[in-house]
């Protein structure tokens, strides 16, 4: 195909569909007329149970010029400083990722550099002390960060928890007020050319029948354009992400809700807690390997705060990534693309960042298979690094009192996580590959989390003598300490700020 795209046709709803055509909607907008399409059914549920996001989604709603207070109040969103892990490493035991760094340089050399040397010379220190999104989090405040933050200390990030299904609802309603046609319909029927395979059109079960030049696969596990229609392939990584399957139940608030997301790992896998305004989501992540799904929502419901207000929902799941992101004229998106397990909220930062390729390699005047290959080679990293990061949380795990765990323990691991490992060991050194979703500081977080700790540190930092370091580090922990103390309350917050009227 050489022509240039006049018809786009987006197949699902839910959040990667709307969030695909409110950003190709405004991303062509004053480029070249092209018509938007999407094909979604009320017929056909969607996982909805993706409520907790990175820092990215805020860069996205920006982009589509999305008022923040109108959105939070509209999806009942609450703020996310980050995640606490409890019991993941032992249990009885906890750690905080935050969307920030730790403390600040010295004299250009890492923070952490410094801290281990401390550490070895016998100081008793806590990482999440020099992290002002952890102390927050932890005291149950927020504030927003300053734009231009007067100090590296003050620099930190938030996201969101919110209604998956208002979050889509609100995409919906804003992509087609700019000019999206919505047909409430289902595919029953795929046309391709002949020669090319490409794909031409869809059927709908009313009759219509819609054709376009790129298609973008929003259909969920299912993947009826990428996988059904053009056979991508599947390579399957749950020899390494054991979980399978998850069940899920909306319950009702029993307390104030915080500011982060809480999991907790269990006898087969891990559970999670997503506080909204109105309500708290609540999951088991699992391998059926070792439970049963009665097991594991009976599990998820004695260990839930508050009455439920929906039924529990079984899901079920192959970890993985299709072998192409982008094959011939149809773009994978979200579920269709592939999965992660929600650990640390990748899911809809994997479609934003989806979308991000599908604009920087967009066919404007047809495709280009250069082009093609190089978004699918970044698509593959991607989603390989964000794997690495996943594995670290199981592999490194010492805990051992069930099959699951001895088991996540003896795995052999890839050797790019295995390289990571093993260099951060020797002298504290943060390897960094291509397409990294995770930075140094949560590289750092699952280290010290873990108790994976460097043998000796850089050398460096031994410009500094020990007694200016430590008082350096006691200035830093109170100023941290000072800051996060006179932030409000994350519940008044929201009630003076945003609370939704919903």
């Amino acid at each position: 195909m050489t022509q240039a795209i006049s018809k786009i046709v987006i197949l699902g709803g839910g959040t990667a569909g709307w969030m695909a055509a409110a950003t190709l909607n405004r991303f062509l907008a004053k480029q070249q007329k092209t018509e938007i399409c999407v094909v979604e059914s009320t017929q056909v549920g969607t996982v909805g149970v993706g409520e907790a996001t990175l820092p990215g989604i805020r860069d996205f709603n920006n982009y589509l010029g999305i008022d923040e207070v109108d959105f939070i109040r509209k999806t009942r969103a609450t703020f996310k400083l980050g995640i606490e892990f409890k019991d993941w490493n032992k249990l009885g035991k906890s750690f905080f990722h935050p969307f920030s760094s730790y403390g600040a340089p010295i004299n250009n050399i890492e923070f952490h550099q410094h801290f281990r040397k401390l550490q070895l010379s016998g100081e008793n220190l806590a990482l999440e002390d020099y992290a002002l999104a952890a102390a927050m989090a932890k005291r149950g405040r927020f504030a927003q960060p300053h734009p231009k933050p007067p100090s590296p200390l003050a620099d930190y990030h938030y996201a969101f928890h919110f209604d998956a299904v208002l979050y889509a609802g609100y995409l919906k309603q804003l992509s087609t007020s700019r000019g999206v046609k919505h047909f409430d319909d289902l595919v029953v029927g795929v046309e391709q050319h002949p020669d090319t395979g490409f794909i031409e059109k869809v059927q709908l079960k009313s009759g219509q029948t819609l054709e376009a030049d790129l298609f973008i696969d929003c259909s969920g596990f299912r993947g009826l354009l990428i996988e059904e229609t053009l056979k991508t392939g599947y390579e399957d990584w749950s020899h390494w992400l054991a979980c399978n399957s998850a069940v899920a139940v909306q319950t009702e608030l029993s307390t104030p809700p915080n500011s982060f997301t809480k999991t907790q790992a269990l006898g087969c896998g891990w559970q999670w807690n997503i506080p909204l305004q109105s309500r708290m989501g609540n999951g088991y992540v699992y391998s059926d390997q070792f439970i049963s799904d009665e097991q594991a929502t009976n599990t998820l419901l004695n260990n839930v705060a508050g009455a439920a207000l929906t039924s529990p929902k079984v899901l079920k799941f192959t970890t993985g990534r299709r072998n192409k992101f982008w094959n011939k004229n149809c773009v994978a998106l979200g579920l269709a693309s592939g999965f992660l397990e929600p650990l640390e909220s990748t899911s809809i930062s994997m479609i934003q960042t989806g979308l991000l390729r599908l604009m920087k390699f967009f066919p404007h005047n047809g495709f280009n298979h250069a082009e093609q290959a190089e978004a699918n080679r970044v698509a593959q990293n991607e989603a390989e690094r964000i794997r690495d990061f996943l594995i670290l949380h199981y592999k490194a795990s010492q805990r051992d009192d069930t099959v699951f765990w001895r088991q996540m323990n003896s795995m052999t691991i890839p050797e790019s996580l295995s390289h990571k490992i093993e260099v951060f060991k020797s002298k504290g050194y943060l390897v960094k590959y291509e397409e990294e979703s995770f930075q140094d500081a949560s590289w750092l977080t699952m280290y010290n989390g873990f108790d994976i700790q460097s043998t000796h540190y850089d050398p460096a930092a031994d410009f500094v003598r020990d007694d200016q370091l430590a008082t350096h580090f006691r200035q830093m922990k109170t100023s941290i300490e000072n800051a996060a103390e006179a932030a409000m309350e994350h519940q008044k917050f929201i009630n003076k700020h945003c609370a939704s009227d919903l």
